[in-house]
């Protein structure tokens, strides 16, 4: 038996689990949405970070990578168990047709597994729903958390479709949105920091010089 896993997020540069094979390819009516909240890795539950979905879309494509685990059983249930605990905001295992470039028409692998969240708040805590372009910007461009901050993994994604030659227009808008809201959030606290001395305010009083150009520094 062979188990075949789609990613479409993260396990696109970064797959974590033991594989024999990988095809580049796309699977179809589906795109991606960021609407499910991540609050254990690049978030926390007071301040989520916003990670990937699957929306049903037709006409649409997803393009991503399909891994191949060969092996055995016990091989398969490793690579399961491993991302049954990373993929843990998903509380859908569907199965779909994976193509690729050479035939648009006919399924290159049939059966591929992909890891989906329900689009109901009240079935899948996880789920948060669409938003408005800035919104999730600003969500994505502050939300942090034990693996790092939600702005590296949107732009780890853009740089991992870029790299496989399949862009995605939605993840290109929303990148730019966050390293606009980003540019902003960093020039606010260099003029914070800058009216603090100038004022003498208590906040900046213990700051020397070079604590001040470090402050400087950090916020570009």
């Amino acid at each position: 038996m062979v188990l075949w896993v789609f990613g479409y997020g993260s396990l696109v540069w970064n797959p974590g689990f033991d594989f024999d094979e990988s095809i580049i390819g796309f699977i179809k009516d589906h795109k991606r949405v960021f609407t499910v909240a991540c609050i254990d890795h690049r978030g926390t539950p007071e301040h989520p970070a916003r990670t990937l979905n699957l929306e049903p879309s037709e006409g649409a494509i997803c393009w991503g990578v399909a891994y191949c685990i060969k092996g055995g059983p016990e091989k398969e249930k490793a690579a399961m168990r491993y991302l049954e605990n990373r993929e843990c905001e998903y509380d859908l295992k569907s199965h779909v047709d994976f193509y690729t470039e050479e035939n648009a028409l006919k399924p290159a692998v049939t059966g591929v597994l992909v890891f989906v969240s329900t689009p109901d708040k009240e079935v899948n805590r996880y789920y948060i729903g669409p938003a408005p372009l800035e919104d999730m910007a600003r969500q994505i461009a502050t939300a942090s958390g034990p693996c790092g901050n939600s702005r590296d993994y949107l732009f780890s994604l853009q740089k991992a479709l870029f790299a496989i030659g399949h862009e995605d227009d939605d993840v290109i808008e929303l990148a730019d949105e966050v390293r606009r809201v980003v540019a902003a959030l960093q020039e606010m606290k260099v003029l914070g920091v800058q009216m603090a001395l100038r004022t003498h305010l208590p906040s900046a009083a213990h700051l020397s010089p070079l604590a001040e150009a470090a402050a400087v520094m950090d916020s570009r």
